[in-house]
This record gives structure tokens, sequence and C-alpha cells, in this order.
């Protein structure tokens, strides 16, 4: 298939792009780099250096695509809450002009890069796709809203769609990995203190009702992840928008997650406790059992210890490596 990967210079995007094209697709990649990475392009892919919605529609109308693969968004929860016109312009209307495109250039094949955050708080665990979604902060309402417009072009339009809901993606493909200007996510910023870019990683709240008193997060590896977006891409229904949990299906706590990082690193890795967030949900568990059925989709990088090693073969040869990649 010839394939539209937008936002393929980020985390995500560029290791599906890497995916998609050892499986022998076309890949063209369409990313602004306000946050992704010029190095993680692959090689083997067309490059468009520029906005989705300035560009999508000349894209799409240059040549005969297959589908699209749309990673491209703003995804900070924090700045999100600070700055909702830039989340709701560039994560829902930059998806409509995108959704146009489409249209009026017969591609009907989509795949979308949602989040667990359109959930918010949930009321019980595992999250299947059947919990209430009542998204918590705008990043996770634009991405329940882009779920939303996509439902309405695939019954109008005749669109075959897939959103997938991530849970926390984390480790490493190869040369390619988690590197940010922001970092947010745990498992980086843990290997950052490895590596004496920080002095300590901080647990926020220990008395959380689980067995260590610290927050439950479930890991997908990102190697799974992309996988599933090939098996969306073959398996779409022309005029349905499909809706699918991705995670490992089991939960690790902070401490245990700082406590494997030791183990892999071999680095001490200070820890302090500090208040817990507001917002912050005890326990996040997803249930993939519908992925795992109807898209025949099989993690097999779910243990913590492959997730962290990975990450950290990339994250430390990145860091002595390079400054200014």
């Amino acid at each position: 298939m010839k394939l539209l990967v937008t936002g393929g210079a980020g985390y995500v995007g560029s290791v599906c792009a890497k995916v998609l094209l050892e499986k022998g697709h076309e890949v063209v990649i369409v990313d602004n780099l306000s946050t992704g990475n010029s190095w993680a392009i692959p090689a083997e892919a067309t490059f468009i250096e520029g906005n989705v919605d300035d560009v999508a529609s000349q894209v799409l109308s240059s040549g005969d695509f297959d589908g699209v693969v749309h990673f491209a968004a703003r995804s900070l929860v924090g700045e999100s809450v600070e700055k909702p016109d830039e989340y709701w312009r560039d994560n829902v209307i930059t998806t409509l002009t995108l959704l146009n495109a489409m249209k009026d250039n017969n591609v009907t094949n989509l795949v979308f890069s949602s989040t667990a955050a359109t959930y918010g708080e949930p009321e019980n665990t595992p999250i299947t796709e059947l919990n209430p979604t009542q998204p918590t902060n705008p990043y996770g309402a634009t991405k329940l809203a882009i779920d939303y417009a996509i439902s309405s072009y695939c019954k109008a339009y005749g669109i075959a769609a897939t959103s997938l809901r991530y849970f926390n993606v984390a480790g490493a493909y190869g040369d390619l990995g988690e590197i940010r200007e922001i970092e947010t996510h745990l498992i980086p910023l843990v290997l950052q203190v490895a590596l004496g870019q920080r002095d300590h990683i901080s647990i926020y709240g220990t008395d959380w009702p689980t067995p260590d008193g610290t927050c439950i997060r479930d890991y997908i590896h990102i190697r799974d992840l992309a996988e599933a977006h090939c098996l969306a891409l073959d398996s779409n229904v022309p005029a349905e928008h499909r809706i699918f949990n991705l995670g490992s299906g089991t939960g690790f706590s902070v401490k245990e997650v700082i406590d494997m990082c030791r183990q892999v690193t071999g680095h001490p890795i200070p820890a302090q406790e500090a208040p817990r967030r507001a917002g912050d949900p005890a326990v996040l568990i997803a249930s993939s059992d519908k992925a795992i059925t109807e898209l025949n989709w099989q993690p097999t990088r779910t243990d913590l210890h492959t997730i962290v090693q990975d990450a950290w073969a990339f994250t430390s040869e990145y860091a002595r490596s390079h400054t200014d990649r």
C-alpha cells in the first residue's frame, strides 16, 4: 500500500513508519518537525516538511494513496490545560482538514492515533472500549472529539477507520526511541536520572490504594503498538469506525518501574516522594481483548524488563553518540 503517515518524525510515528516500510509498504511522511526529529525519519520514506492542514490535500491529490495513518497532534496534558485553543486547532481542526482531503481524493482507509486519556478517571479496571469516555483535560477531549468526527465521516462517506487508544507507550525499536524536548513519561525520566541528566525522580504520592502505595500503569512496547497499526490497516471495513484499546493488560507501579530501571542500568537512581498530582488515577490498566480477538494482535514484548532494556539501550547510546543528531 501507498500510505500517508502524518507525524512520522515523532516517537510513535517514526517507529510505525519504519515497521510499515519493513512490511513492504510505500510511506510518505508529513511532519512540521515542531516536536519530531528529522533524524528519526526512515531513509526509505519520502518526507514532506509542513503542517498537515497546509499540505494534506495537495499530497493526497498527487498520487494513488491507499490509506492514511494519522499521528500528528499535540499531546501534553498539562500544556493542553494552559493552551486549549492550540489543542483544539492543531488536533481537531487539522484532522477535519485531513478527513476532507481524504474524502475529496477518495482515500478511504484510516488509522488514527487516539489515547486512553479519552476515558478520564475510570470507575473500574481493566478498561474496556465500553468504559465511559469522560476526559479530564483538553488533550483527551480533543482526541474524543476526533473520534466522533471520524465516525460521522465513515457513515457519510464510506471511510474505513480504526482508532487505537494507547495506554503508556514505552521502549524502543532499534535506533528509534523516545527523545523529547519536554519529557513527561516515567521511564524516560527515570533513565535521565541514570544518565546523570537529572538529580532524582519524583514519586507523586506513596499513599495510593495500591500494594506499594504508588500509581499503577499499563506499559505497551512501541514495537507491539506499531504491529497493531499494520493489522488495522489490513483489516479496516468500509463505512465502519472501529475502536481498540492497546495495552499489555498488566500494570506496574511507579516503584516497580524505578526498581527495574535500577536493575537494567546498574545505577542507584535516587527517588524522592512528592505530593499527589491532581487528576492522577491510582490504577490504569487496559483490556486489549477486543484487539487480540478482532485484529489478531499478539503483543510479544509485555514484560517490563524487555521494555526498560530496549529503552535503555536506545537512550544510553543516544546520550553517548548524539548531542545534536
